[in-house]
């Protein structure tokens, strides 16, 4: 036993169905070999990884119609990795990235379940900047400004991994975060534009999540 439950979800994003293995709730701990602690994930934190969120739902979904052709496209704070999984499926140039010692055997299962290769995959600690990567075209990213420090290593990374004419698209559930993000990709030479979406059935307008889309001036 692994030390952590799981559930099998159905997931309908860009008009197919995605089988997601998921933890079974926001109560799974299991760190054994303290491999989380030592990458400075904290008790509270290591199910966030394994739960199917809203905006990464609504981050999918874009990715299910979105122009890619041509990209290199990176996926910041991948988690289960809904929208790489849906690129992947649309043959995307895509790299997923994570820093929990689990979303990479999450990802792969779940490419697995639902019949496509295993993606590539990066393990990216945000405050370091010796990644051997790419520049990338796209970077993207679901409900990655919980913390009041993401702003400024989330701009950091874009400037090392961005493209000079690049594009940037979080998809956020109006934490207050992004405000402080938006100033720090100006000062880089992204202007912003905010679309409001809704993040579940049960959302009314003005809409929770906003897709934010940064494009150099």
């Amino acid at each position: 036993m692994p030390g952590y439950t799981t559930r099998l979800l159905t997931v309908r994003l860009g008009g197919h169905d995605f089988r997601i293995r998921a933890l079974s709730d926001r109560q799974q701990f299991a760190d054994p070999d303290r491999l989380a602690e030592r990458a400075g994930i904290s008790s509270a934190q290591w199910c966030l990884f394994g739960q199917v969120w809203p905006a990464g739902r609504l981050l999918a979904q874009t990715m299910s119609h979105y122009v890619i052709a041509g990209k290199c496209i990176l996926e910041i704070g991948c988690g289960l990795g809904l929208a790489s999984l849906v690129l992947q499926r649309r043959h995307a140039n895509i790299t997923a990235s994570d820093h929990h010692p689990l979303a990479e055997s999450f990802l792969n299962h779940n490419a697995a379940l639902n019949g496509m290769a295993a993606l590539v995959y990066r393990d990216m600690p945000w405050a370091e900047a010796n990644h051997p990567l790419p520049l990338y075209d796209l970077i993207i990213g679901s409900d990655i400004l919980y913390e009041r420090g993401h702003a400024d290593l989330l701009a950091a990374l874009v400037r090392r991994h961005g493209t000079a004419d690049g594009e940037v698209l979080i998809t956020d559930p109006g934490r207050g975060n992004s405000n402080a993000f938006t100033r720090n990709m100006a000062t880089l030479g992204y202007d912003v534009s905010e679309q409001r979406s809704a993040l579940d059935d049960d959302d009314q307008p003005p809409y929770r999540g906003r897709l934010l889309s940064y494009r150099h001036n």
